[in-house]
């Protein structure tokens, strides 16, 4: 019997993220893909992006409209809600043998809450991290106590979904899918890159990737400002911009980006959404990520190129030797560009590896996809570590 396995994606950073597992799943004859896009994918704002995963030979099996618009906490809980309505009827209609999504965004949320209801049991992928300064963080986790198959990017990241009563034959640390990219993709030579990008990079570049703080009120302004009076006072320095998601305030940041690259013709761009192939083809040739992104986190590291890790959005994630962390005020930032550029930095980047690991995730996630049990999955049994230690020191 066909196993019908539902992926759900929200973004272009997520659906790039999926692109290889997606692919193992379409061309297995045992496997029917039911592939759902909703979010930021049907938004001309955030720029349509469905028509790129329909491009790369994908079909939509459903398209979710859950996104209203608007960036303000009411506007995000009323597109969770609506998320909720639209999945479960969804999965009345498709009746999925198991449900299949990747981080923390409000969006993957909606539609676990919908399939938990539905009892459709959920794999998550990238489980067990942290990220104190987003409201992702608790996101994340409610996700892992709704999922039954779990895949970490760490070994410490498997431990702590344990932690959370999880089953360890159900826990599996595959690594992070975005280093398949790296090693999957042909990515472009500088000529061609600058051609796509319609750029042409300077003797020193950055890419610029910045969020919302969600779990901070009314920090985004400021914080952006003092990273663009830093980046003013660097000199040969291009900048290469990619928008925020659809958090709340992100319009803001969006409005100050194409502000600052209108005032640097030249010298600035700035994208809506690059790819993964522009994205990761650009890696290769700017001197840092900075911003608060998790690319900087776990992709940029395979580069042996350093990030600035701006504030708290990404705290408590495992970070490279490569990673440097600082406030989001302009004399620390000084101070980071300083470190990044010294030759004693630069020279410790040719030795960095990259915690997240090499590659292969995509490739393990299907095999357990394929032939997990599914019998069984929805009745879940809390894991409890500290009964277990209890035990082990009583017998002891």
């Amino acid at each position: 019997m066909t196993r019908k396995i539902c992926v759900v994606t929200g973004s272009r950073a997520e659906y790039g993220l999926l692109y290889w597992l997606l692919k193992e799943i379409q061309a297995d004859d045992d496997l029917e893909l039911q592939l759902i896009a909703t979010g930021m994918h049907l938004s001309p704002e955030f720029g349509l992006t469905y028509k790129l995963i329909e491009q790369d030979g994908f079909r939509i099996t459903a398209k979710i409209e859950m996104l209203l618009s608007s960036d303000t906490p009411v506007g995000i809980s009323k597109s969770i809600g609506l998320g909720i309505m639209s999945f479960a009827e969804t999965f009345a209609r498709l009746k999925p043998d198991i449900l299949v999504g990747l981080g923390d965004r409000f969006e993957l949320f909606a539609a676990v809450v919908a399939a938990m209801v539905s009892r459709v049991p959920v794999a998550h992928i990238h489980g067990g991290e942290a990220t104190e300064g987003v409201i992702d963080e608790p996101i994340r986790h409610s996700i892992t106590k709704m999922s039954h198959l779990h895949f970490t990017s760490t070994e410490a990241y498997r431990k702590r979904v344990i932690q959370l009563g999880e089953q360890p034959k159900r826990v599996f640390n595959v690594g992070a899918l975005g280093l398949d990219n790296i090693r999957n993709l042909r990515l472009l030579g500088r000529a061609e890159l600058e051609k796509r990008l319609n750029f042409t990079l300077g003797e020193k570049n950055l890419l610029v990737t910045f969020h919302p703080v969600t779990l901070e009120t009314s920090t985004s302004e400021s914080q952006f400002k003092a990273l663009l009076a830093a980046l003013d006072e660097l000199k040969k320095t291009k900048v290469i911009f990619t928008k925020p998601n659809a958090d709340t305030d992100g319009r803001i940041l969006i409005k100050l980006i194409d502000d600052y690259v209108a005032r640097r013709k030249g010298t600035a761009v700035a994208f809506t959404t690059m790819g993964q192939l522009l994205y990761l083809s650009t890696l290769q040739y700017v001197d840092a990520v900075v911003g608060n992104s998790s690319s900087g986190i776990i992709e940029m590291p395979s580069f042996k190129k350093g990030t600035i890790n701006i504030g708290d959005r990404q705290k408590g994630r495992i970070k490279a030797a490569s990673v440097i962390d600082c406030a989001p005020d302009k004399a620390s930032l000084a101070n980071a560009f300083s470190k990044l550029f010294s030759p004693a930095f630069q020279n410790k980047m040719k030795t960095v590896s990259n915690p997240y690991g090499r590659s292969g995730a995509s490739l393990k996630i299907f095999r357990a996809l394929k032939t997990s049990p599914l019998d069984g999955l929805l009745k879940k049994t809390f894991y409890d570590i500290v009964s277990l230690q209890s035990r082990s020191r009583a017998a002891n």
